[in-house]
């Protein structure tokens, strides 16, 4: 990447794993722009912890589901970087955003596989097609999936399925983005304990101790375990990894 001063957007950054990797990403001396969905002041808290940090940053609301919302975003986008930066562009995207539905395939109704596609799969596709001509020659995109395209647990069907669809995209996003010398990775943590899918993992004991019986590291994983991780990847010393499915799981279900 050149030498100007790196800007990162994170999708979903007020929160568990985006609010942990926007601040990770200011800690390596990133600035940061973060969206949200409804939480404006959790995401208020995270942009102060960010300049805290030394660095400027933003939030911008948006709805990750609703592709019809993601020119006016752009827009709001482009507006916000030419005032802040002085830059029509920005470096690294950070495909975050999610929630999770626990249900079983033959229990899933069409409103819940929806509500997943459209934030998980469409809304990733289509959402980097959008900032594609905003994204920096050399820049960096890192997408989210999940163990559980590796290992299964039952009840996360649908879910799981979205996040194979995102490993196979971040492939041809590599392949067809690296002319401009922009690099494409996926991380795919295990169970973390955030308020993700209702909290589940971090506040059933039952499951908690099941999960960290079968993980090589002996517990479940918390934020703290991951913003570093995805960090690492939009920094100069990873730039030769590219096109790579990264698990961050503390070696759970080996």
């Amino acid at each position: 990447m050149n030498s100007t001063q790196k800007i990162a957007l994170v999708t979903g950054g007020s929160r568990g794993l985006g609010r942990n990797s926007a601040i990770a990403l200011s800690r390596k001396g990133m600035d940061v722009i973060i969206t949200y969905h409804s939480r404006k002041e959790e995401a208020e808290k995270v942009v102060k912890e960010i300049e805290n940090n030394g660095r400027k940053a933003a939030a911008l609301q948006l709805d990750t589901g609703d592709v019809s919302s993601f020119d006016a975003f752009v827009s709001q986008l482009a507006g916000v970087l030419n005032e802040k930066w002085n830059r029509e562009q920005f470096d690294i995207l950070v495909n975050n955003a999610g929630f999770g539905i626990h249900a079983s395939v033959a229990e899933t109704t069409e409103e819940q596989f929806d509500s997943l596609m459209n934030v998980h799969f469409k809304g990733v596709f289509f959402l980097s097609q959008k900032l594609f001509p905003r994204i920096a020659d050399n820049g960096r995109v890192v997408n989210i999936s999940t163990g559980l395209t590796r290992f299964v647990i039952e009840g996360f069907g649908a879910y799981a399925a979205m996040k194979g669809a995102i490993e196979i995209l971040t492939k041809y996003m590599a392949k067809e983005w690296g002319k401009r010398g922009i690099r494409v990775n996926v991380v795919a943590p295990g169970a973390i304990a955030t308020d993700f899918g209702g909290g589940a993992v971090r506040d059933n004991d039952e499951m908690r101790d099941f999960i960290g019986s079968h993980t090589a590291l002996g517990r479940v994983g918390e934020a703290d375990d991951i913003g570093g991780v995805i960090a690492s990847l939009c920094t100069d010393e990873m730039g030769w990894v590219n096109a790579q499915r990264l698990e961050a799981s503390g070696g759970q279900s080996l």
